[in-house]
């Protein structure tokens, strides 16, 4: 359904994607990963229509929407980072001039503007003024106004950043039930890994503004099936015994989150003997040790080097 080809955008002489080619079948919902800086929204803005790149091509269909970005237009709805809202109206008078925007009117447009707000659930709040929303209801607003024209692919670009968990689960349910109920074309970034395991059917990973893995999550977990994820928890950071154990031949992709230090070794391998010891002479005090299958966050810092945060 949509595809692009050697996608390439320059700043200033400054490369920010670079030969990007990643495409879309219909009805599939697709998680775009990278930690910040990795090239994604650029990538989202050519795709959209917003950003005309240095050289390659978007294809809706086979054909060019770089030519004639009409047709693109029509059938996508774009939920960007930030909130695109007017704070001092209310929801309904919000999408209703989002709707104009895409052509409806009349009794069209009313019909619209209920069959979203339903969908997002705030039928019973659409008279309220939206800078008196919680960031939760504002972002479902968000995904509503590009639902308005009823797109054939939505962009989403991190639709539930800063928003509380009963929002979150609130939009992750609906970007699932439209994606498998309704057919509904989804390219999806997020910086949390849980919401592309659970709403996506395959994934890019992008770095340095070029895509530098791409599968389903079985093909991208494979990548590390002869490895092995430990996760010690200590009493507290020792940083020294932290940097010993970052030199010990065997350990991969070290990282220290909060008390606890989580990396990857080969399976079978015997490093563990070796850490205990070194977390003797250290006096690092091991709360638990865990030893799992490697995640996506795993493989996503074995290719990137960093945490999807970062």
């Amino acid at each position: 359904m949509l595809e692009t080809e050697e996608l390439k955008k320059v700043f200033k002489g400054k490369i920010a994607v670079e030969g990007a080619n990643l495409y879309l079948d219909k009805g599939e919902s697709v998680g775009l990963l990278g930690p910040n800086g990795a090239g994604k929204s650029t990538t989202i803005s050519m795709i959209s229509t917003l950003l005309k790149p240095s050289s390659g091509d978007v294809r809706l269909y086979g054909k060019s929407v770089i030519k004639n970005p009409g047709k693109m237009r029509q059938v996508l709805g774009v939920v960007p980072q930030e909130i695109a809202l007017y704070g001092e109206l209310t929801a309904y008078e919000n999408l209703k001039f989002f709707g104009r925007i895409y052509g409806l009117s009349g009794k069209d447009l009313e019909i619209s503007i209920q069959r979203v707000l339903e969908l997002v659930g705030l039928v019973d709040r659409q008279k309220e003024i939206v800078k008196t929303y919680s960031g939760g209801m504002k972002r479902r607003v968000n995904i509503a106004a590009a639902m308005m024209h009823e797109p054939e692919v939505i962009i989403m670009d991190e639709p539930t950043v800063g928003i509380d968990p009963q929002s979150r689960s609130h939009i992750l349910e609906m970007v699932r039930q439209l994606n498998q109920e309704k057919g509904l074309t989804v390219l999806y970034t997020s910086h949390y890994m849980e919401e592309v395991e659970r709403l996506c059917d395959r994934v890019y990973v992008m770095d340095h503004g070029r895509i530098i893995a791409s599968g389903t999550k079985e093909e991208l977990k494979s990548i590390l099936s002869s490895e092995e994820t430990v996760w010690m928890e200590l009493d507290r950071p020792y940083p020294e015994f932290f940097k010993e154990l970052q030199s010990f031949d065997g350990i991969r992709q070290a990282a220290e989150i909060g008390k606890g230090i989580n990396f990857i070794v080969p399976k079978g391998s015997r490093v563990l003997g070796n850490l205990f010891q070194a977390a003797e002479r250290h006096r690092a005090q091991i709360v638990n040790v865990t030893v799992q299958t490697p995640t996506l966050e795993d493989v996503f810092l074995h290719l990137t080097g960093r945490k999807l945060r970062d």
